[in-house]
């Protein structure tokens, strides 16, 4: 009795096709990782309560992130399964987030007011007084304050693209902000 083995990795391998989308950009790895989680990962998100249609956006940006950023997978710090899921939580998240923001034009105007110009110079001067502050802050701090809010990334986000650990990505913005804050606290007196 001959015993066929199967062509598809075992889960303790899928490790190992995405360590060969990262090095060789391997489509045909990345074609394996994709029939196989993409399935689980859409009924994953729709027992966390996504619509079919949320679920697929999700899913599509979540594996095209996965391809893109395979370069930064660590093997030694996730598997394959533990890095593509977080991916697709963070997604989720952004999804979700994106959701409960208004849109612009939902946003209450003031029209009927006019602007006082003298609203306009503190407004100058408290601009000019924060972007002195943000120049001040070490560049550690800087440079995650201004990823976070001025390119509109999440956390998660910085930390691949840093590859800076998540605690170390939060434990700067919060030390930076609170720095700003009394920086801008002192300016006011």
């Amino acid at each position: 009795m001959r015993i066929l083995k199967s062509t598809k990795p075992q889960t303790d391998e899928w490790t190992q096709c995405l360590i060969r989308v990262k090095n060789d950009r391997d489509a045909q790895q990345f074609a394996m990782l994709f029939g196989h989680f993409a399935p689980r990962v859409k009924a994953f998100l729709m027992k966390s309560g996504a619509s079919e249609a949320l679920a697929d956006d999700a899913l599509q940006d979540a594996m095209v992130q996965v391809w893109n950023k395979a370069h930064l997978f660590d093997p030694t710090k996730a598997s394959a399964a533990t890095w593509i899921y977080t991916i697709v939580r963070n997604k989720q998240i952004d999804a979700i987030r994106k959701q409960r923001r208004p849109e612009p034009e939902d946003l209450p105007w003031a029209t009927t007011s006019p602007v006082d110009p003298a609203d306009i110079v503190e407004m100058s001067q408290q601009e000019q007084k924060l972007r002195s502050a943000i120049k001040s802050l070490p560049t550690d701090q800087r440079t995650m304050i201004e990823k976070a809010y001025l390119g509109e990334l999440s956390h998660s986000e910085i930390a691949d693209v840093t590859g800076l650990p998540l605690g170390t990505i939060k434990s700067r913005i919060r030390l930076g902000l609170e720095r700003l804050r009394r920086e801008m606290r002192l300016g006011k007196s």
